[in-house]
Formats: structure tokens, sequence, C-alpha cells
């Protein structure tokens, strides 16, 4: 997290604080798809039409190009780093690649394809506000693309992109891409997804992607990158109930600065502005918002997304752990919740495991109590209680908690209903979880 200690000469009041800006230009995406689908391909493409790619990496990719015998560039070679990706042609876990145009800067997560890389889909769409789904033009809609559209919907992605890859294999039949995303629509609706953006693309030879392609003059939408520009980004989270994770307290004890405390953070969704009255949970402690402070200085307002500290009036004990809301929004209070477990693990759950919660800024003892269900991808319904939860399954369990946690469900609040479960015994990640009811 960036240093937010207070800096000479930025007293709340002087000088007068500004309105905070909003971020937006940062949008955090990712890639599903079936294996072969060529999404290695498309964030190599996108890597190299922005250019985003490094001198030294080009040529060393055009290197191992020409070794394996090939005449045009390889660029799934940008993506594929693992050796045993590079070996097999595929992905086999979460890659994170960053490039940026004049407009907007990006974060893609690269998800494998493969069935048993499921949880790795997950671990990719949990922070992701729009999802690249890939399709083969020559294969259409299949299992695979189903299952990583009930992913997404079960992980509440805004924004959903369908591109029909390898339009060059069909011959860019116009015909051929409205069937796809016919059934795309159909299959994302009965989801309860909201509305699709489709775009007919060429990873390979760059058709739609970055620049528009003279081989679909039927298409009239925008290409990938137009799209991924101008998508609204960021609105839900400023929508959302203002929420503030207490992740430190910040004391200086200087000669400038004898009685300052900030509590650090970052907004997690809303916006919280001088003046505002606030409650820290659990505790139920209240005071008043008296000033925000960046690295720049104090500001009026913070928006979801960024990293401030607040004053307050009062000298609460609100420390690490600790929420900030409104009090007419506030989050629950519990000892107890019901979730969706997505399994992370090789070894199963089972009822009565002892674990760890780690939610926000805060980490409080579990037991799981119980399984309730799993879920089926193809439907999205929940099943009956099964006896063991296993790799990549999705299910849901009924938690005991050992203190006091203030959480949303994930259906109102997809930035503070999240949380993680840790083993107690090596602190390894086990699932991620959803608040469905607390």
């Amino acid at each position: 997290m960036a240093d937010l200690t207070p800096r000479p000469g930025k007293q709340v009041s002087e000088p007068m604080p500004r309105p905070c800006k909003q971020v937006s230009g940062l949008l955090r995406l990712t890639t599903a798809g079936s294996v072969d689908d060529g999404k290695s391909t498309l964030v190599g493409r996108l890597l190299h039409d922005t250019q985003s790619i490094l001198a030294d990496q080009l040529a060393a990719v055009d290197r191992a190009t020409r070794a394996r015998g090939g005449s045009q560039l390889d660029l799934a070679l940008f993506t594929d780093g693992l050796r045993a990706e590079r070996e097999q042609g595929i992905t086999i876990d979460v890659a994170y690649r960053y490039f940026a145009t004049p407009t907007r800067k990006f974060i893609l997560a690269d998800c494998p394809g493969h069935v048993q890389y499921t949880r790795n889909t997950v671990t990719g769409a949990s922070t992701a506000e729009l999802a690249v789904v890939l399709v083969d033009a020559r294969n259409g809609v299949v299992e695979q693309t189903r299952r990583h559209l009930a992913v997404m919907a079960f992980l509440r992605v805004p924004h959903v992109v369908l591109a029909v890859n390898k339009m060059d294999l069909v011959g860019f039949a116009e015909p051929t891409f409205r069937g796809i995303e016919s059934q795309f629509t159909a299959a994302a609706s009965a989801l309860g997804m909201p509305e699709m953006v489709s775009v007919p693309i060429s990873a390979l030879h760059g058709d739609n992607v970055v620049t528009r392609s003279e081989s679909t003059p039927w298409y009239h939408g925008p290409t990938l990158l137009e799209h991924l520009e101008t998508v609204p980004i960021g609105r839900e989270a400023v929508a959302e109930p203002m929420r503030f994770p207490v992740q430190l307290v910040l004391r200086p004890r200087t000669a400038d600065y004898p009685d300052y405390r900030g509590l650090a953070g970052q907004v997690a969704s809303g916006v919280l502005e001088r003046g505002d009255e606030v409650v820290a949970l659990p505790s139920g402690a209240r005071s008043t918002v008296t000033g925000i402070d960046t690295p720049d200085g104090p500001v009026l307002q913070a928006a979801a997304g960024q990293s401030v500290t607040v004053l307050l009036g009062d000298e609460i004990d609100a420390g690490r752990g600790e929420v900030l809301a409104r009090p007419e929004q506030t989050p629950r209070v519990v000892t107890e919740l019901d979730a969706d477990l997505c399994w992370l693990s090789e070894q199963p759950l089972r009822p009565g495991a002892r674990v760890l919660i780690k939610h926000g800024t805060r980490t409080v003892g579990a037991i799981v109590a119980a399984l309730t269900g799993r879920l089926d991808l193809d439907t999205l319904r929940h099943r009956e209680p099964p006896a063991m939860l296993q790799l990549n399954e999705i299910g849901g369990a009924h938690i005991r908690l050992a203190g006091l946690l203030a959480v949303d469900s994930y259906a109102s609040n997809r930035h503070t209903g999240g949380f993680l479960v840790i083993d107690t015994a090596n602190g390894n990640t086990l699932a991620a979880g959803l608040v469905t009811a607390a």
C-alpha cells in the first residue's frame, strides 16, 4: 500500500481540501474459454498491438518461434511463462498481464481452460469487472463455455464479452458468428447474466482485436480493445454503501504531528466524505470524519478503490479489522454465516473442520459446521449436501465464527461479501468464500 503518513504542512485545514477524483482508469479483466480457443494468443495480440512488450521480450519470442520452425511470430509465447506451459502448449496457471493505452490501464488475468483448473478461473474472475469468453468459431458453444459462463454468473462479473475467435478458419462467415452469438446469449440469459457484447475476431491475424478488420464488413460494432477502453467501470462499487476496512493506525508522534491519529486503509465500496458520521464495526463506536489525507494532501472525499487515511473527531477504539460504515447503511455483525465455498485444496473439506476466516483486514477462527449442498455449474443450483467438498468443487456451507465479523452478502456487495478460508496449521488458502446469508 502507498505511504499514507501525512506529509509536513499537509494539515486537514491547510491547504483547503480538494475533491478527490474517482479511480476509474483501471480495468481488471479476465479471459476464459476452452482449451485451444486461443486465449494466450489473444492476450499476446493485445500486448503486441498496444506496444506493451519490451524489445528484448519481442526478440526472445522471435528466436523461440524460429527455433520451433515457425514463420509467423508465436504470440502465445508472450504469456505462456511457465516451462510446463510452453512444453504442453496450454495455460495451467493464472498469469497477470499489465498493459495500457492512452485511454485506460488494464490488469488482465489469463486463466486456464481445462476443467481441472476451475479453481484458477475462479481466482482470476473474483476481482474482474469484465470477462472475455473465447469461443472457437469452428466448435461453437461447448460444455466448458457454459461452465465458464456459470462461474462468471456465480461471481457476478458485471460485464461479459463473447469473442468468437478463429473467424479466419470459417471464412469470416457472418451466419457462423450469428449462430454462436445466439447460442451464447441463450446460455447467458438462462444464468441471469446482463446483456452481452459479441465481437468476431482472429487473434492470430489481429482482426477486430485492436484494429478493425476489412474481412468483416457486416460487423459494425467496436473492436475488442475499443470496447475495453469504453466499457463503464467502477460505477457499481461507488454506488454501493460505504465500507472502509481499517488496515492500520498511523501515529507518527513527531513534533509536527504530536496528536495525529489516522486510520489507514482502502475504501472498499461507496464514497467517504469529510463530515460523514460513521460507525466502527464490530465494536459499534461512533464518530465523525474530520479529515481524509492522501500522500498528495487532504481531500474532501474518497471513492471505492482509493487508499487514504481517515481522521476522526473522537478517540474511539477502531484499529485493524474494524470496518467504518454509515450508521444508516451498516453491514451485519455476525457470529455465524452461510456461504458458498470454492474449494482450492487437494485435501477435501469435511464438516467439523477448524479453519481461519479472513474477511477484509480481519481474521477469526471458525468451524465449518455443515455442508449444505454442492453447486451444479451447469444449472447454478445446489444438489444434495455432499459428505465432503473436493478440489475445484463449489458448495454451500454453514460456518460458526469464534469472533465477530461485519459482513455483507455477496449479492448486495461484491467487495465486502467475499472472504478466504485459511488453513490453521500452515496458513495456506483453502477456499474462496461468498457470503450468502448472515
